[in-house]
C-alpha cells in the first residue's frame, strides 16, 4: 500500500537527566541569550525557583497558578512581562504554569524554557488554551511551543502517587487520541505506540514502587514521546471533550483525562483497527479500551466524573456544547445521544467491555 502524508516535526531543544534541572536550565537560557527572565512556578518548586534565580537573572516571579489559565490570570502574566522588560520565560510545574506561560508567549513571543514537575506533556505542544466565562478556547501556535525542555525526573517524586498516576494517564491519553487526531500519519502514530509502550509498564512500576526512579524516568520520557505525537497529530476527540469539560466546570485536568480516555477509546477503537491493535499490545492483549479501563483501576485514579467533580444534571448540556468541538475527521460520526450516552457512563464509571 503506498504511503502518503504531510508531516510536521515540531523543534525544540531537549535536555534530558537526573538531578540536573537549575545547571541545565541555566545552559538553556545561555543558549537563548536571555538576560532578563520571567519565573513562572508551582509553589511547591520553590527550592528549584530559588537555585535558578541564584543562576540567572531573573526580573520577576509569579507563583498563583490556576488551572486551565483563566483569562484574568493570563492578561496580568503578560503586563507584568511587558512591564519587567523580560526576553525569556522559565516556566516550572506541570501543565497550569507551562500553560499560562504559553499564553504569555502567544501575546509577547518570547521564548520560553519549560521544566516540567509532571508527567502532563504540554511542555512538548504547541498547543494553548485559554478560559474566559468558563468556555475554554483552545488552539496551535509556534509561538507557545517550549525552545527549550529540561527534564529531570527526581522534580516529579514530590507528586502525590494519585496525582501521579492521573498524570500518566494524561500522557497516555495524547498517545491515544493521537491514533485518530486530524493530523494523524505513521511518524507520529509510531512515535505515540513507543510513547504507549513506555508509560504501561512505567506506570505499572511507579503505582508497585513511587521510589523506582527508573520506572518514573520510564513514564516521563513516555510522556514526551506522547506529547510530541500529540502536537504533530492535533486534538482528537477526547481531547475536546476534556477541554469542553474542563473550562465549562473547573474540573481537575489530568483526573479528568484519566476517567474520559476509555469511553473515547471504547466508542472510537472499532472504526480504528490501528489504534486499537497498537494499544492492546502494549496493554497485554485483549480489547483495547476494556484494557485502558482497567489500567486506570489498577493504578488508582479517580473511577468517575462523579467523583472529580461532573454533576449529572450538567450531563446534557455538556453533552451539547462537546458535539461541536469533534473534528469531523474522528472515525465514527458521532450524535448528541451517542455523545451524552458516553458522558453518563464516565460520569457513573461504568465498566468498558
Amino acid at each position: 500500500m503506498a504511503l502518503e502524508f504531510d508531516h510536521t516535526t515540531l523543534g525544540q531543544r531537549v535536555l534530558f537527566g537526573r538531578g540536573s534541572a537549575a545547571e541545565q536550565t541555566t545552559t538553556a537560557l545561555e543558549g537563548l541569550g536571555a538576560q532578563r527572565v520571567l519565573l513562572i512556578a508551582d509553589v511547591f518548586a520553590m527550592e528549584l525557583a530559588d537555585a535558578i534565580s541564584e543562576r540567572v537573572n531573573v526580573v520577576e516571579r509569579i507563583h498563583d497558578i490556576v488551572q486551565h489559565v483563566p483569562a484574568e490570570r493570563a492578561d496580568a502574566a503578560t503586563a507584568l512581562a511587558e512591564q519587567c522588560g523580560a526576553d525569556a520565560i522559565v516556566t516550572i510545574g506541570g501543565g497550569s504554569s507551562t500553560g499560562l506561560a504559553k499564553i504569555v508567549a502567544l501575546r509577547t513571543s518570547l521564548p520560553i524554557v519549560a521544566v516540567p514537575t509532571t508527567f502532563a506533556g504540554s511542555e512538548a505542544t504547541n498547543v494553548w488554551g485559554l478560559t474566559t466565562a468558563q468556555r475554554k478556547e483552545t488552539g496551535a501556535d509556534e509561538r507557545v511551543l517550549p525552545k527549550v525542555i529540561v527534564y529531570d525526573v527526581t522534580l516529579s517524586t514530590g507528586l502525590p502517587v494519585g496525582l501521579a498516576m492521573s498524570s500518566g494517564l494524561n500522557a497516555l491519553a495524547h498517545a491515544v487520541d493521537g491514533f485518530w487526531a486530524p493530523r494523524a500519519d505513521p511518524i507520529n502514530a509510531a512515535m505515540g505506540a513507543e510513547g504507549v509502550r513506555a508509560l504501561v509498564p512505567g506506570l505499572r512500576g511507579l503505582a508497585a514502587n513511587p521510589d523506582d526512579l527508573d520506572a518514573r524516568e520510564r513514564t516521563l520520557f513516555g510522556a514526551y514521546l506522547a506529547a510530541v505525537a500529540f502536537a504533530s497529530a492535533g486534538s482528537g476527540m477526547h481531547h475536546k471533550i476534556c477541554h469542553v469539560l474542563g473550562g465549562a466546570y473547573n474540573l481537575p485536568h489530568a483526573e479528568m483525562h484519566s476517567v474520559v480516555l476509555p469511553y473515547v477509546a471504547g466508542f472510537n477503537m472499532p472504526a480504528a483497527p490501528d489504534a486499537e491493535a497498537r494499544v492492546s499490545d502494549a496493554l497485554g492483549g485483549g480489547p483495547a479500551a476494556a484494557g485502558l479501563w482497567r489500567l486506570r483501576e489498577e493504578l488508582g485514579a479517580p473511577p468517575s466524573l462523579a467523583a472529580v467533580g461532573l454533576r449529572e444534571q450538567d450531563i446534557p448540556e455538556a453533552a451539547a456544547l462537546c458535539l461541536g468541538a469533534i473534528p469531523p475527521s474522528n472515525p465514527r460520526s458521532v450524535t448528541l445521544p451517542e455523545l451524552e450516552a458516553l458522558l453518563r457512563a464516565a460520569w457513573a464509571g461504568e465498566p468498558v467491555a
